[in-house]
């Protein structure tokens, strides 16, 4: 795939292990999942660069980054392409290559995608989400369901209330779009997951509590900044500490009651 012609647009190696956030509050991670010949580069591509390019080499895994603006401020926008996911024989398991469970790991948003000229791409979205909660620390995760091909309607095997209902199932708002025809279509569900993630993820008010203000970098502080080591399904993964909201809670009266401290003793 010849991706010259674009200044601000990047392609990089899969990492061997997750990146770290440089900037975590400005920063957007998403990966893209499904089955194969559903056209999960040429979303990406069409999303990022409004072009549509027919013909890609075998997928190795590209992690594509730029500069977005997001609800009035820039972001970095870090988009992970990934290899095909298969169901196993039996329709019960689903074949995932470690390439994409780091990928997993490593992501704050998914979309899901399928072709809606394909029934059995459709098939794999369930088990492919179930598995994506197995790897993913998160309770909580952002998603977007992207029926693909929906220039190709006299083909269609997949009905939009299909798509719509197992899109409300898993959480997440189903989009039907066209790579090769509508850029627009394509713009719009991503930018949508891009707002939840950020929503979900980035978005911390500031809090009072006997005269004192509480920034975001006092609770950043008061979390620990390391990284943690976990394991997940077999996996051994470095990544930044991403606490639930109890543990949130735990550590943030902790900060509270610091505060009380101090306030006391003066």
């Amino acid at each position: 795939m010849n991706n010259s012609g674009s200044a601000n647009f990047l392609l990089l190696p899969i990492p061997e292990y997750p990146l770290l956030d440089c900037v975590p509050n400005k920063t957007v991670k998403i990966v893209v999942l499904g089955a194969s010949n559903v056209g999960k580069t040429a979303l990406i591509v069409r999303f990022l660069t409004k072009r549509f390019i027919g013909d890609y080499e075998a997928n190795t895994g590209a992690l594509y980054s730029r500069k977005v603006t997001l609800d009035g401020e820039e972001v970095s926008l870090q988009i992970q392409d990934t290899p095909c996911v298969a169901l196993q024989d039996d329709a019960e398991g689903l074949y995932c290559q470690e390439q994409i469970n780091r990928s997993i790991y490593w992501a704050d948003g998914y979309v899901l995608v399928f072709s809606i000229t394909d029934h059995n791409s459709y098939r794999t979205i369930r088990p492919l989400y179930q598995h994506v909660r197995r790897i993913h620390p998160s309770g909580n995760i952002p998603v977007i369901l992207i029926g693909n091909k929906s220039d190709l309607l006299r083909a269609r095997q997949v009905p939009a209330d299909e798509g719509e209902t197992l899109a409300s199932s898993l959480g997440g708002v189903y989009f039907e779009a066209s790579a090769r025809e509508n850029h627009e279509g394509v713009h719009t569900a991503f930018l949508q997951l891009c707002h939840e993630v950020g929503l979900h993820h980035y978005t911390m008010p500031m809090f009072f509590f006997v005269g004192h203000v509480i920034s975001l970098a006092q609770v950043s502080r008061a979390l620990g900044g390391g990284n943690g080591e976990k394991r997940r399904g077999g996996l051994h993964l470095a990544r930044p500490k991403s606490p639930n909201m109890q543990e949130l809670k735990r550590r943030f009266r902790q900060v509270l009651s610091s505060k009380v401290k101090s306030a006391t003793a003066l």
